[in-house]
């Protein structure tokens, strides 16, 4: 309420009751333009999930003669514990030589945060079987040319390639069954390719091929020391036509008698 004097000013009066209307009128304008503010939420993001372990495991040679030895190479990720059964507790990554007498499944276990991996190798150890009186004759026999191919058969390769095909795989059984027979023999493995590509590149690549086959050998119970490899690339030709026919001919791994 403003209370005028006679004069038209305002009195003392007037003026404390338009102060007090005034603050009213700030203090409900501030109180309605303020709300309260809420606190932030805390974060709830989930943790990282921690990555499955990998391990791998290789032998070297994977077919011995009783008395040799072998070298397991492991490689692991995401892995704090490694174990390999008959060995123990390794490293992460490494490599360990043994000397297995009898064929063997090795099996090694990574286990991390985030679970475990496994993984086998097998080695075969060849052991000598005593020759019986009826097979005594075959120590000394070196057998003919004729008898040797009969039972021996050379194996083919793809083009580019020198891994075993499945028919190569049984020529390469059949013939360590013949060798096995007649432990006198030993055996030159020549490695073949087809004209196409440099002289350098064949040669390496018949190399590999005549490995291979020797490899199958090995594994099939055939000594290494009874196999020698030679390889003559491009060199040499069973074939001489422009046609697949003819270079399948020349991709080959051929056996003989190491006389």
């Amino acid at each position: 309420m403003i209370v005028m004097s006679r004069t038209g000013r305002r009195t003392t009066q007037g003026r404390m009751y338009a102060a007090i209307s005034t603050s009213i009128v700030a203090l409900l304008l501030t109180t309605g333009c303020h709300k309260k503010s809420k606190a932030p939420l805390p974060s709830t993001a989930p943790a990282a999930m921690a990555q499955a372990p990998t391990v791998t495991l290789a032998a070297d040679p994977v077919a011995i003669d009783v008395g040799q030895s072998v070298t397991l190479t492991w490689r692991t990720t995401n892995a704090n514990t490694v174990s390999i059964d008959g060995i123990g507790s390794v490293d992460p990554n490494g490599n360990q030589t043994v000397m297995p007498s009898t064929s063997t499944n090795f099996h090694i276990t990574a286990t991390g945060d985030g679970g475990s991996a496994e993984a086998n190798v097998r080695v075969t150890v060849r052991v000598p079987q005593p020759q019986s009186s009826g097979s005594s004759s075959n120590l000394n026999d070196m057998g003919t040319d004729a008898a040797f191919h009969a039972a021996v058969k050379d194996v083919f390769f793809d083009y580019d390639s020198y891994d075993l095909r499945p028919d190569a795989q049984s020529n390469a059984s059949q013939a360590a069954t013949y060798l096995n027979a007649h432990p006198a023999i030993k055996v030159v493995v020549g490695g073949y390719c087809d004209e196409r590509g440099s002289a350098e590149y064949n040669l390496a690549l018949g190399e590999n091929r005549a490995n291979a086959a020797k490899q199958a050998l090995v594994s099939a119970g055939v000594s290494a020391g009874r196999i020698r490899v030679v390889s003559y690339g491009k060199e040499k030709q069973f074939c001489t036509e422009a046609a697949e026919s003819c270079y399948q001919q020349n991709r080959r791994g051929q056996f003989n008698l190491d006389r």
